[in-house]
């Protein structure tokens, strides 16, 4: 038996713990010593003695707890005479803190580099000696396996299965909507505000303008920046020509480069392939890429059939390939493309409002506007202020001007049509934002008020008919809802302290994407009440729309009967003219003078003889005053 810890193992320096205990040989416990028993041995000869009180066999049970009642064990009663042993303390100073209890906690987190790896899937599973790619072999394997017994009892099996679901979901319709009559409820009324989500930076040295922005057509996790430098001859020699697509996920570094021959000035995303762009570059040349061949352009226009000024306008064409588009420059052309033959255009359009198609008297384009639900219709807005109205399937070159719009100072750089009502499309140039009528052409129906900043973008809202946004050049965005304030604006964010040049949203109207000059394009993010339908808003956006119409017509034909009032008064009296001229004789011409002369010279005797007795009257009229005042008053005269 080995000692106790801290205990010697010489007999003689042991010291027994317990007196009179002794171990009987051949025992696991002990015993206590019998009356009479000898005495202990003296001190040197005692041996350690341990006491066992439980058996071997009990150690490590488990513990066995049972319910039983509550038991007092003491009872302490209040003693009031234990109270003049305290001594009261007056007054007491106590602290109190009245601030909240703070924490500040430090964390340095782990930084982590996404990156993107595609997988492309091909066909699989084959047996070794069956290749895939040849018909034959694949057509008397799936033969094969079609008479082996498992392969119709498992088929019958999930046949069974399969047609239980397909009941399940004629009987019922899981997608059904149950309110799709109702209107969408109104949403707290919380004030309209934006927050930015992230930021997107231009890596190079030299900083360009971000000229246009476009969202991945599928995810929308995806967006294409343009970068090109629109100051003429101030372009460095060093500027880089690339453009990015960036995901949102990952913003300090571009998922993808693009390389175009030219900085780009416009590009898009192909609404039927997410993996195909086309960009109009600085130079007047159409280019496309394919996203899984890399950054170099599949494909470029030649220069000899390309505008001759950069392209601001790119957009896609609804076609049954997918592969049409059209283009619009300062140039006065727009050209439209198949990006399967991009050696030269399709087709060619001068914007020429006199429609003789003098490409010299063209006017600049640099906003384009199309819309899938008109097909035929598109619109451009000119440098100078104008928007035309064209129609692609007319027969002539002259005929598919159909009309223009004019009510701007200076250059349109935007133009979108309503996506709730086609007819409606609000227009951005100069100071102000306007929206008009196709019905009414000579005047917008609504604007803005006259910004102190020059406006640079615009868009509607993809999700309410009554909001719209524009960006200025002192680096605000401000959104509109002219059903609630027609003034001014429901929010102004000062995005950034650079002037902002575009302006993108997305699909579900809650993102939006502002670019700058210096190249940042920076991700807001709306509150709910700006990207939620209110409750019939469609029906108060139609009567606003309907009543400012009818009103701008009432003007126009009232406008236009006052000119002719005009005209005509003007056309009688040179007609009286002529014809007083022609009957007169100088003599009689000199009578009438005459008599028109001293006519007017008795109507001036005329004038100052009522105007002397006149005065005549109030004098006497004064004098009577002073009389009667002198008679009520006898203590004037003492």
């Amino acid at each position: 038996m080995a000692a106790a810890p801290g205990m010697s193992r010489d007999r003689s320096a042991a010291i027994p713990p317990f007196p009179g205990v002794a171990r009987q040989p051949g025992t696991r416990g002990a015993r206590l010593p019998r009356p009479g028993a000898d005495p202990p041995p003296p001190a040197g000869a005692m041996e350690i003695v341990y006491v066992y009180v439980k058996k071997r066999s009990e150690f490590g049970r488990q513990c066995n707890f049972s319910d039983r009642p509550v038991e007092i064990n003491v009872d302490i009663h209040p003693d009031p005479s234990q109270a003049t042993n305290f001594i009261e303390r007056n007054p007491i100073d106590t602290g109190i803190q009245c601030a909240s209890d703070m924490s500040e906690h430090e964390v340095n987190t782990e930084r982590f580099e996404m990156e993107n790896e595609g997988v492309n899937h091909l066909e699989g599973g084959w047996p070794k000696d069956v290749n895939p790619l040849e018909m034959e072999q694949t057509i008397r394997f799936r033969k094969k396996v079609e008479k082996d017994e498992n392969y119709i009892n498992t088929i019958m099996q999930l046949g069974s299965l399969m047609e239980h679901c397909i009941k399940q979901n004629n009987a019922i319709d899981i997608y059904e909507e149950y309110f799709e009559d109702e209107e969408t409820a109104d949403i707290a009324d919380e004030p309209p505000s934006a927050k930015t989500i992230t930021v997107f930076r231009d890596p190079n040295v030299i900083k360009r303008t971000a000229t246009h922005l476009s969202w991945h057509p599928d995810a929308s996790k995806k967006l294409a920046v343009a970068y090109s430098s629109l100051e003429f001859q101030r372009s460095s020699k060093e500027m880089s020509y690339d453009s990015y697509i960036w995901d949102l996920e990952s913003p300090n570094r571009p998922e993808q480069l693009l390389r175009p021959s030219s900085p780009l000035v416009s590009l898009e995303y192909n609404p039927k392939d997410s993996h195909v762009l086309v960009g109009g570059c600085y130079n007047g040349q159409i280019a496309y890429w394919d996203t899984r061949k890399g950054g170099q352009p599949v494909e470029l226009s030649t220069v000899e059939f390309s505008h001759r000024d950069p392209v601001y306008g790119v957009i896609w064409l609804q076609s049954k390939t997918g592969t049409d588009c059209f283009s619009a420059s300062t140039d006065g052309q727009v050209l439209w493309w198949d990006i399967r033959k991009l050696t030269e255009p399709t087709e060619t359009l001068v914007m020429d409002i006199s429609r003789k198609g003098i490409l010299e008297n063209a006017l600049g384009a640099i906003a384009l506007e199309f819309e899938p639900t008109l097909p035929t219709k598109f619109m451009v807005g000119t440098e100078q202020g104008m928007v035309i109205t064209c129609n692609r399937k007319a027969k002539t070159p002259a005929e598919k001007i159909v009309g223009t719009y004019s009510g701007h100072h200076g250059p349109i750089y935007a133009l979108a049509r309503n996506p709730f009502f086609p007819k409606n499309f609000l227009t951005v140039g100069d100071w102000t934002a306007r929206i008009w009528s196709e019905d009414s052409k000579e005047s917008s129906i609504m604007w803005t008020k006259y910004h102190m900043a020059y406006l640079t973008d615009g868009c509607w809202s993809t999700v309410r008919p009554g909001v719209f946004f524009t960006a200025k050049m002192d680096g605000t965005l401000d959104v509109w809802d002219f059903l609630f304030k027609q003034n001014d604006p429901s929010l102004s964010v000062k995005v950034c302290d650079e002037p902002l040049f575009s302006l993108r949203l997305q699909d579900n109207g809650r993102f939006i994407g502002c670019g700058s000059k210096l190249g940042t394009v920076t991700l807001l993010e709306v509150s709910s009440g700006l990207c939620t339908l209110q409750r019939n808003e469609k029906n108060l956006a139609t009567a606003m729309f309907e009543r400012e119409t009818k009103r701008e017509k009432i003007l126009e034909a009232r406008h236009r009967e006052m000119r002719l009032k005009e005209r005509t008064k003007a056309e009688g009296k040179e007609e009286e003219v002529k014809v007083d001229t022609e009957e007169e004789s100088p003599e009689q011409l000199l009578a009438r003078v005459q008599q028109e002369f001293f006519e007017i010279i008795e109507g001036e005797l005329r004038r100052k003889e009522r105007a002397a007795k006149k005065s005549k009257v109030q004098e006497r009229k004064v004098s009577d005053e002073e009389e009667e005042e002198e008679e009520q008053d006898p203590t004037k005269e003492q």
